[in-house]
């Protein structure tokens, strides 16, 4: 998605021309960006057996699915609505991890009966398998201690965090294991989302290698994902291939000492799909305050709940005139009955706007329709999909009479 000529493109398509055929609210995606991040990812680790292994909850839809399987990616997933959308999509069962929480025994037999690999993320799970499925394989997610993410609710390591074992506790699990003969065949951990910090990162990469020495039979170690994508101009991108390089010399070294050329696993969803993403709105009241200028458009916080949810920044595109001169200082608001569903935090400088112009709210590929609802008994939209000039619907937007049956 780039700005041309004070106009927004997607692919190679203005947006207007989307808006024309689809109307508004409507997601779109653009193919190209989403198998750049996968291959700009790939291509940084030079280690020779990593995986890449995509957070579906980030996305599901199935034509993204199919993408990043093209690309050569497995998949993380953490519900059986995620294994059975992955299965679809084409995945085999062994391009495919279950790594949910608070996890029932009848989620556990569908993944048993799909011949997916769980991974354990309480010593208390990890016996229940173990009944289940007993002398079979298993992963072990750990909490190694660390955390890192762009809001509190995102941050999935430490002391405060509900996700893992703890790592301290290991010897515990590898007995619950051996009781149940189970294989631990891989470790996993994950700390956060939205890391810009490439450090943060290496920090909990040290300490699930330093655990994993406790277990000599491990075929991979799973570093989770985490890898952010800048959203607000003050926000830096991670040098990848900085990080790569220093990543791959550490696996590497660490293989060597093992004895063996194990497998490294990284599940990015954010970094893979945010970017390719845009919900198309089309402003529809403009009112004042004493202290504000309102600007309200055709969707809202059940279509992209994460300004609402996490204070989170998403650029805001007049799709024409995108740099326009004369600017004023507005908060774009939703049509949900709420006074938290905002999409600017606060005043937003934007091209002045009128009522009838189109915005794009950017940076929406991950954790946006994924995390839609029907709230107020609205309709979700469509989901469209551009490769290029062309452009096809990759989800129907919904009709109130399908809700209402």
């Amino acid at each position: 998605m780039n700005v041309i000529n004070n106009q927004l493109y997607i692919g190679e398509l203005h947006a207007s021309e989307i808006v024309k055929r689809f109307r508004t609210p409507v997601y779109v995606y653009d193919d190209d960006v989403i198998r750049h991040k996968y291959r700009e990812l790939a291509d940084s680790l030079s280690y020779p057996n990593v995986k890449i292994f995509y957070a579906a909850k980030a996305n599901t839809n199935s034509r993204i699915l199919e993408i990043l399987r093209e690309e050569g990616a497995g998949i993380d997933a953490v519900s059986p609505g995620e294994i059975m959308a992955a299965l679809n999509a084409g995945f085999k069962p062994n391009q495919i991890m279950f790594t949910a929480t608070a996890v029932s025994d009848e989620e556990m037999k569908f993944a048993i009966s799909k011949k997916i690999l769980v991974n354990a993320d309480s010593i208390s799970q990890l016996g229940r398998y173990g009944e289940l499925n007993p002398n079979s394989d298993v992963c072990l997610r750990i909490n190694p201690a660390v955390g890192a993410g762009h809001h509190d609710h995102v941050i999935t390591g430490g002391p405060d965090s509900k996700f893992g074992i703890w790592v301290g506790d290991l010897e515990q699990a590898i007995a619950v294991a051996q009781a149940h003969k189970l294989n631990i065949v891989g470790l996993h951990q994950h700390i956060g989302s939205g890391i810009l910090d490439a450090n943060k990162f290496m920090n909990a990469v040290d300490v699930i290698l330093a655990a994993a020495k406790n277990f000599r039979n491990l075929k991979f170690i799973d570093f989770g994902g985490g890898l952010g994508v800048p959203y607000s101009p003050d926000q830096k991108p991670i040098d990848i291939n900085e990080f790569g390089k220093k990543l791959s010399g550490i696996l590497a070294a660490f293989s060597k000492n093992y004895g063996k050329e194990l497998l490294f696993i990284f599940e990015p969803g954010r970094y893979l799909v945010a970017e390719s993403g845009a919900l198309l709105c089309t402003v529809n009241t403009i009112k004042k305050t004493p202290k504000h200028k309102f600007v309200g458009v055709d969707t809202g916080f059940n279509h992209l709940i994460r300004p609402m949810a996490y204070g989170s920044y998403h650029p805001i595109v007049k799709i024409s005139d995108a740099e326009g001169a004369e600017k004023e200082k507005v908060v774009v608001y939703g049509n949900i009955c709420e006074s938290g569903d905002v999409f600017t935090i606060g005043d937003r400088e934007l091209p002045v706007l009128k009522e009838g112009d189109v915005l794009a709210i950017m940076v929406a590929g991950a954790y946006g329709y994924s995390m839609a609802s029907n709230y107020n008994t609205r309709p979700r939209p469509a989901e469209i999909l551009v490769s290029g000039k062309k452009m096809s619907v990759i989800r129907d937007a919904e009709k109130l009479k399908d809700m209402l049956e």
